[in-house]
């Protein structure tokens, strides 16, 4: 092994070993656990599994402020951030559709969606271009988490609110108008970022 190579291998394994990459790592293995829970289909298993995720979702926020906070970035967190959250997104929804929770073509749209922009963001990157995270992005997300663990609930329940009685609530119908509503903002900010994609195209070439 050259000495470049030595110093790539200690590098990336001192970034893998700080905190932020470390609870990253979490929310990507604990995908299999969820899945697990998941697939058992019981109410308590379900609530577990939701559970889980939401602490992930949490981890997902805490990494970044810590990395803020540690003044931490590094080249594996740029890749793995991104990477973890799409992976625990998209093996959720997966494995809701044969639970009849979620149908075949929202999920493919998601799908579509997500690898679009991503290879968007490559190629920019490749032109010295930066497609920063827009407001309809960040909404499309809340929305399909908030969806996402409504439906990995998956059962009726009685819900009240204080003195508010709000009865009998299927989440399952509730989880999909939820991630519905997280598909219209997703394409919505797709066109958003193919055109700030074209415009800094645009300014690039006038330069």
């Amino acid at each position: 092994m050259t000495e470049s190579a030595k110093r790539t291998a200690s590098s990336l394994k001192k970034d893998a070993l700080n905190l932020p990459n470390l609870l990253t790592l979490g929310r990507i293995l604990i995908i299999p656990l969820v899945l697990w829970l998941l697939d058992r289909g019981a109410p308590s298993d379900c609530v577990v599994a939701a559970l889980i995720y939401s602490a992930a979702a949490i981890t997902d926020l805490l990494d970044g402020y810590l990395a803020r906070r540690m003044n931490i970035v590094s080249l594996l967190g740029k890749f793995l951030d991104p990477l973890a959250d799409k992976l625990l997104v998209m093996a959720t929804l997966i494995w809701l559709i044969p639970m009849g929770r979620i149908p075949e073509w929202t999920v493919v749209l998601l799908l579509a969606r997500e690898i679009s922009i991503t290879a968007l963001r490559s190629i920019a990157s490749t032109e010295g271009l930066i497609i920063a995270s827009d407001r309809t992005g960040k909404q499309k997300t809340a929305f399909q988490m908030a969806g996402i663990l409504c439906l990995m609930l998956g059962y009726p329940y009685h819900l009240a609110l204080g003195p508010l009685d709000l009865g009998v609530v299927d989440l399952v119908l509730v989880g999909r108008a939820l991630v519905y509503l997280s598909l219209v903002y997703s394409l919505v900010s797709a066109f958003q970022y193919l055109a700030q994609f074209a415009r800094a195209i645009d300014a690039q070439s006038q330069e």
